[in-house]
């Protein structure tokens, strides 16, 4: 490390925040390629069924107050790679349709700093028909800077004081990302926390991710009294902080708050916000803090301070809700209604109390933690209920094809017909992600297997057709067996002649076709 590269800020104004910034831009979908950016803890179905649970409810709500003609705006700020956004409104459709009630129109709002992000929804075949519909816009938005929203399908603008319904707000793995700023508190008195940055020697020659692992940061403490003054926003919560804690290192999230200060003005009727991150909301979590960890991951995030907005909503009139009677292990999830009476939106509170806090986000992902470990010795029943809980989870059946096929001889009718059904729900709601999976071709072989041959052709085709220049001669077989089984004997000998262009001594695509040719 060169010492004529160290320097020293302040930590809401150090480099690191650029660096992040850089990251995004430049990476763009790519950023989230074999999870080098973690999308799965925050983006699965399970997370999105719990945020549409609530996000339903809020129009129940808003129906009953028969606010019905104008449309509620759901705005998602950095939205990533898209798939939360997919399965949320894939699951929010649902409950729409599926409940049959009058309720006010919607429109999901997808933003992201990063302008390639942008580009890329709004050509993303699984999003093609929510914007068809008007259920989805998309717009660049910097929630450090910006005060309006301009939509990039609709070619408007929202500006403050536009919108007449709440604005709901998503903010998913949000706030433990952007700037924040960093106190120190020690025997009744507030300290700013500054850093300083070392770069690497070789900077020139690293990428931005690269850098931001390889650069050390030291922090240096100033008394900084102005953190008390009346004049200061948040005094009252410092004072807190400096009385009830000691000897800790806290992050204070005041570009988050001004954030959502900005975005409460885009309404003239408050906002709910639904958020997702690793980050408490009890006092007691903050007190004795080390100073902050760095979890890098192509870019880097720290912890939300989920307290420090609470009390703050909260003193302003909002209704929080966060896990009591537990803690959290791995995914915080919170509701906090800006609203007035807040009270009143029963079915928004019941939801959280259904799909957060009796089983939500982070139960799942914990028993996903002991499955991973364990599923090579689980029951097709229990396969089948986890897929089933965690909504048909693409993933998990990816994870799974191994054991479920080991399992298929020993499975009743039943059992094989639920798991034809599960296919077919699990692609209804793919997100196909930048670095492409081929789900089609496990989907097809496997109900290969299970002698469902209409399905098995359907997606052994797709998957040819998706990358004809890497067809197997295995599944140019399968396809052919598919065709036979169907009467199609035509198309069962070209599949079997493809089959053994690639593959000239496939014994059984030999044997198969010297059959068919036989019996002509």
């Amino acid at each position: 490390m060169a010492e004529n590269q160290r320097q020293q800020f302040r930590f809401s104004e150090a480099p690191i925040w650029d660096l992040q910034r850089n990251y995004y831009e430049e990476e763009g979908m790519k950023a989230w390629n074999n999870d080098q950016v973690p999308q799965y803890i925050s983006s699965n179905p399970m997370m999105a069924t719990s945020y549409a649970e609530m996000i339903f409810g809020f129009l129940q709500d808003r129906a009953g107050t028969g606010d019905l003609s104008e449309p509620v705006t759901i705005m998602e700020l950095g939205a990533g790679a898209g798939r939360l956004a997919f399965h949320t409104l894939h699951r929010l459709c649902e409950l729409r349709d599926y409940a049959g009630i009058e309720l006010p129109p919607f429109r999901y709002v997808m933003t992201d700093l990063a302008s390639k992000n942008v580009l890329a929804w709004q050509h993303h075949p699984a999003l093609q028909p929510f914007i068809r519909e008007g259920l989805l816009d998309f717009a660049r938005f910097d929630a450090v800077r910006d005060t309006e929203v301009h939509l990039a399908v609709a070619q408007t603008t929202i500006r403050p004081g536009d919108l007449k319904q709440p604005l709901i707000i998503v903010a998913n793995y949000f706030f433990d990302v952007i700037p924040q700023e960093l106190i120190y508190v020690h025997d009744g008195e507030v300290y700013e926390c500054d850093i300083s940055v070392e770069f690497p020697d070789n900077l020139k020659e690293l990428t931005t991710s690269e850098t931001l692992k390889q650069m050390k940061l030291n922090y240096v403490n100033r008394p900084a009294p102005e953190y008390r003054e009346k004049t200061y926003p948040y005094h009252d919560l410092i004072d807190m902080y400096v009385s009830e804690l000691d000897d800790s290192y806290i992050l204070f999230p005041v570009a988050g708050l001004t954030c959502l200060d900005r975005l409460h003005r885009l309404s003239r009727a408050g906002f709910l916000l639904i958020t997702a991150d690793k980050g408490d909301h009890r006092l007691e979590h903050w007190d004795l803090a080390d100073p902050p960890e760095f979890f890098h991951h192509g870019s880097f995030s720290l912890t939300a301070n989920y307290h420090a907005i609470q009390h703050v909503l909260e003193q302003r009139g909002g209704l929080s809700l966060f896990t009591k009677e537990h803690h959290y292990h791995a995914i915080n999830v919170g509701c906090i209604l800006m609203l007035e009476s807040p009270m009143r939106y029963a079915n928004t509170r019941l939801a959280f109390r259904r799909f957060v806090d009796r089983f939500g986000p982070d139960e799942f992902f914990s028993l996903k933690e002991w499955v991973d470990q364990h599923s090579g010795s689980m029951g097709l029943q229990q396969i089948l209920a986890f897929w089933r809980l965690g909504g048909y989870d693409a993933e998990f059946f990816i994870q799974s094809t191994k054991r479920i096929s080991a399992l298929l001889p020993e499975a009743g009718e039943e059992e094989l017909l639920d798991i034809q059904n599960g296919i077919h729900i699990m692609w209804s709601s793919f997100y196909v992600m930048e670095q492409r999976y081929d789900l089609a071709l496990d989907a097809g072989l496997l109900l290969f297997e299970m002698e469902f041959y209409d399905d098995a052709k359907e997606f052994l085709s797709l998957s040819i057709e998706t990358d004809e220049d890497e067809s197997v001669p295995t599944v140019l077989f399968c396809l052919a067996i598919c065709s036979y089984e169907q009467g199609d004997k035509e198309a069962a000998m070209t599949y079997l002649r493809d089959a053994l262009v690639l593959e000239p001594e496939h014994e059984d695509a030999l044997a198969l076709l010297h059959a068919l040719t036989a019996e002509e």
